[in-house]
């Protein structure tokens, strides 16, 4: 089977949280299984951009609204990714450093997908799916069923993976002119809440719609932004697809960003390898429980109470762990974590930016991963976290309740808890110390994370399972 996947995001050419990972990965073990998957994406100018070769493969023009523009698709030459990785540009529009975040996000977005559209019309041979990723995408299954330019494109099935609900790319009625002549009866299909809402409609239009977990799915059913009746409605043709990860790239025993490579059999010398260079660079000590959160400083995450429960745990545990944060995101949170550091030296610190490596290093000689998480439709870094020997100490929310089992459980693995609030943080925090300095015990369980199979390619069977309802 063709598939081809268009997002905003895909992990190393452009990549703000986990929708880059997952398109970045999923389309490689397609082709492993046998398929042809590829990713179109906007010409970010990015490092990748510069440091691969491209060849052009399509050149045209089309409209946004009265504005005519020529773009233009590009390949890189050697599918260095595992997959097909197709680029257009518009010259205004997408030639820009930053992802998302300008003041015509929504006439980028639009212009890429009308784009992507009239290129693929000209192909010869459509593709068996098209498969669409979040709300820049999802103006897709509409223009593709409902607009007179692209009805040659009505017979392909359209898959829509939504990746976090919240985010839905809403925009005003104003802006309607903006889509290729439409037919004017469909107007509900566009439309939520009094707006044009692009993830709303490719729930209505896309021929399967699916979460990134299963628990996921149940809960957009009541915390979804405003489409909780919308998914209540559309529940027959959604379901859940748990992530999966690249163990290529992911793995402790060849992890190129780690000077110290481990695997289960050597995982507690390894791990303590690690564990000391990280607290000799952050003037930690390595003899106590290592903490760490990797992620956005957002309340999203439950960043906004780390601070507090960190002071908390040691006001109330002792000084009896240590603490690593790696991220960046909300000026309060990136402030309260900063402003730690002069109460909690050599128990504490945080690393406020963007560091690939120094996460490997942390997954690598971390002893817990925090994920307070208020909204985690997946999650990525409590496996990787898991593949690395590192125990996760999550909320039992969306995709953490789905892959982590509480060590209290027959089989469990892991630390859960039920709120996002500093006292059920902080209790999470003393019950991992105190696995800690069960050795025995924290020995297993370490071994057993590190043997539990994420793989990409169970996933990838699921979605191809999903591709070949259509046929």
């Amino acid at each position: 089977m063709q598939i081809v996947h268009v997002s905003a995001e895909c992990y190393p050419v452009a990549k703000v949280g986990g929708l880059g990972d997952v398109v970045g990965s999923l389309p490689k073990f397609l082709n492993e299984l046998g398929h042809d998957a590829s990713v179109v994406m906007p010409m970010y100018r990015s490092k990748y951009l510069y440091n691969h070769d491209w060849e052009v493969v399509h050149k045209a023009s089309s409209n946004l609204g009265h504005w005519w523009f020529d773009y233009t698709v590009i390949k890189e030459k050697s599918d260095a990714q595992g997959f097909g990785l197709y680029l257009i540009d518009i010259n205004g529009l997408l030639d820009r450093e930053k992802v998302y975040g300008y003041e015509d996000d929504v006439e980028r977005f639009c212009a890429f997908q009308i784009a992507f559209a009239n290129w693929v019309c000209s192909w010869d041979t459509l593709p068996h799916v098209i498969h669409v990723h979040d709300h820049h995408a999802g103006l897709i299954p509409f223009i593709m069923q409902h607009t007179y330019a692209f009805k040659r494109l009505e017979s392909v099935p359209s898959v829509l993976t939504i990746h976090n609900a919240q985010y839905q790319g809403s925009f005003g009625w104003d802006k309607t002119t903006y889509l290729p002549q439409w037919d004017s009866w469909k107007r509900g299909m566009l439309e939520w809440q009094g707006a044009i809402n692009p993830l709303a409609s490719a729930i209505k239009c896309a021929w399967k719609v699916t979460t990134v977990s299963n628990n996921y799915l149940g809960k957009l059913k009541h915390m979804s932004n405003g489409l909780e009746p919308l998914f209540e409605y559309e529940k027959g043709k959604c379901s859940g697809i748990i992530n999966g990860i690249d163990y290529e790239v992911w793995d402790p025993q060849k992890d190129t960003y780690l000077d110290h490579h481990y695997s289960e059999k050597t995982i507690s010398e390894g791990k303590s390898k690690n564990k000391e260079l990280l607290c000799k660079e952050f003037g930690l000590d390595p003899n106590k429980p290592l903490f760490v959160f990797i992620g956005r400083l957002v309340g999203e995450k439950g960043a906004d109470l780390l601070p507090q429960s960190i002071y908390d745990s040691f006001q109330f545990i002792g000084r009896k762990m240590n603490f690593l944060v790696l991220g960046s995101g909300e000026t309060e949170v990136e402030s309260g974590l900063s402003l730690l550091k002069n109460y909690a030296k050599q128990d504490y610190n945080v690393y406020i930016g963007y560091n690939e490596k120094l996460s490997h290093l942390m997954y690598a000689g971390a002893d817990f991963l925090l994920m307070p998480s208020r909204v985690e439709p997946c999650g990525l870094n409590q496996l990787y976290a898991m593949k690395y020997g590192t125990v996760p100490v999550v909320r039992a929310t969306g995709g953490l309740k789905d892959t982590v089992r509480d060590v209290g459980e027959n089989g469990g693995y892991g630390i859960t808890f039920l709120n996002t609030s500093v006292g059920n943080i902080t209790h999470a925090i003393f019950r991992a110390t105190e696995l800690y300095h069960q050795k025995e015990t924290f020995s297993t369980i370490r071994k057993k994370i590190m043997a539990l199979d994420f793989s990409w390619t169970r996933s990838a069977n699921d979605y191809v399972n999903l591709y070949q309802s259509f046929y």
